[in-house]
């Protein structure tokens, strides 16, 4: 079974590669405040629509790079900045 995770991407410099953050939150072992945690992953995608801020989810694959281990599988929601810049 695949891990899917979901995030907000925070960069798309490279050509067929985003930088997805996926924060959760988890409580203090002691005082169990929830806390919130992020981690970057490297997601393999397609699609050139994509821009920072959009709300994907990533599905866990093969290997396809040193520390490439994801690939884009939905675009669960367009940020606002992208979706006025198709407007115009």
């Amino acid at each position: 079974m695949s891990k899917v995770l979901t995030g907000t991407i925070v960069s798309v410099v490279m050509k067929k590669t985003v930088v997805v953050e996926v924060t959760t939150h988890k409580p203090h072992p002691l005082y169990r405040k929830l806390q919130k945690r992020s981690k970057r992953f490297k997601a393999s995608t397609q699609e050139k629509s994509l821009r920072i801020g959009d709300l994907v989810e990533i599905t866990e694959t093969r290997p396809m790079a040193k520390d490439m281990h994801f690939t884009v599988s939905n675009v669960v929601r367009k940020s606002k900045e992208s979706s006025e810049k198709e407007q115009k």
